[in-house]
């Protein structure tokens, strides 16, 4: 595996200097600033990576207003317990994209938000930023389509400093031998946590910023 530096040295070698690669990076959003976000409005951007996942996400953002309307406003506690009737009515509702799967996701992601004693955001905001795999697993086992990056987008959305497992920076893992395919098991998570763990400690540089080397360091 390379050092931070030797990989970012091949991303500024193809993008025109470090400044090029690292340039434009917003920074992560303070942790009492994450912990204090309302639980509907994770609730809301939950729904948005799911729905986002595998669609336009022009169409969605679109759509939006009608997605917090059809959804009360993403009040956790209704869509923990949406009763079939209206379950039944969002399937039919012009305003969102009618995906039953989904719309169930909404419900199971408002119970894991429900469950967390203390607010969901101090619980996520307190996670320790070594074990953002740790992070992604949980939400993977207790939500409903948070797999994948669909969770990583919703946490950088959210402000938080993370990774994101795009086909490019999971392209430079795999030619680093962190990992020899999307790490889809929590052993391939544990690896890319370790790699991006060491990369840190190199470097001094946040998971986001790492992650953006990564990426730019590989051909599309």
């Amino acid at each position: 595996m390379r050092t931070f530096d030797e990989i970012l040295e091949i991303a500024a070698q193809r993008k025109g200097g470090a400044d090029a690669v690292l340039g434009g990076i917003a920074p992560a959003a303070a942790t009492e600033n994450i912990a204090a976000v309302a639980d509907d409005r994770w609730l809301a951007e939950m729904t948005r990576a799911v729905f986002q996942a595998g669609f336009n996400w022009d169409v969605i953002d679109k759509k939006w207003p009608g997605f917090e309307a059809a959804f009360d406003g993403f009040d956790v506690a209704r869509c923990a317990f949406m009763p079939e009737d209206w379950f039944e009515e969002l399937t039919q509702d012009t305003r969102i994209v009618r995906n039953g799967k989904k719309i169930r996701a909404v419900q199971v992601n408002a119970q894991l938000i429900q469950s967390v004693e203390g607010g969901f955001g101090a619980k996520v905001a307190g996670w320790p930023r070594e074990d953002f795999a740790g992070l992604l697993l949980w939400l993977g086992k207790g939500g409903s389509h948070m797999s994948g990056t669909s969770a990583q987008y919703m946490l950088r959305k959210m402000g938080l400093d993370g990774y994101v497992l795009g086909k490019d920076v999971v392209g430079r893992l795999i030619a680093e031998g962190v990992i020899d395919k999307p790490p889809t098991s929590q052993k391939g998570m544990q690896a890319v946590q370790g790699a991006f763990n060491a990369w840190a400690d190199q470097s001094g540089r946040s998971p986001k910023e790492i992650s953006r080397v990564l990426a730019q360091s590989i051909d599309a």
